[in-house]
């Protein structure tokens, strides 16, 4: 009953540490100007989160499900702000589960090898989880008209969009998202694995 619980504990913890990771990214005003803020600190809590809890439980495929959670919390909050008056794209939802998907393919590949798994999928989880999100990012219907239309009243004056960012300092965030996720998932993952045991 402890392991349970301990697990469940693990499973609610973390995914609401995910959800705030990076400060604000879920929220279109914030998320669309900080893709590699937004890439590299939900790429790496992904796979801190679902190596933890895949080499805890020993099974493949419960990465997907610790995705799957997190997913479900984060659609109960965008129905939350949609229900306070705010547009359907104000949050966005980050695409997990593709990404947690390889990661248990690759600890199911490698015959439950977590070393494999930490490397192999973490670095899985880096290089897709941008690439998805980026697509998610693109169905938005105007991310700067969301932006300027309705600031959150949360949003720290300093915080508050004075103009359009995008593109501006970086010449492919895909890129550089993609890169720096797959490089910082690995040796991050790798100690959250090294904790468990």
């Amino acid at each position: 009953t402890t392991h349970y619980l301990f697990i469940v504990v693990v499973a609610v913890n973390s995914t609401l540490l995910t959800i705030n990771a990076g400060d604000y990214i879920f929220y279109t005003d914030w998320m669309w100007t900080s893709f590699v803020v937004f890439s590299v600190s939900q790429s790496t809590m992904l796979a801190v989160g679902a190596i933890y809890y895949m080499l805890f439980t020993g099974v493949p495929g419960t990465a997907t499900y610790y995705a799957t959670i997190m997913t479900i919390y984060t659609w109960v909050a965008k129905g939350a702000w949609f229900a306070l008056g705010y547009p359907y794209d104000f949050v966005v939802v980050p695409v997990w589960i593709p990404s947690a998907m390889l990661m248990d393919l690759a600890y199911w590949a490698t015959r439950r090898n977590k070393h494999a798994a930490i490397l192999i999928g973490g670095t899985l989880v880096g290089l897709s989880f941008p690439l998805f999100n980026m697509v998610n990012l693109l169905l938005v219907r105007d991310p700067l008209e969301v932006a300027f239309k309705y600031p959150r009243p949360t949003l720290p004056a300093y915080m508050t969009p004075i103009e359009p960012q995008v593109g501006k300092f970086y010449n492919s965030p895909v890129a550089l998202g993609s890169g720096a996720g797959a490089v910082l998932t690995v040796p991050i993952a790798a100690l959250g694995a090294k904790l468990n045991t």
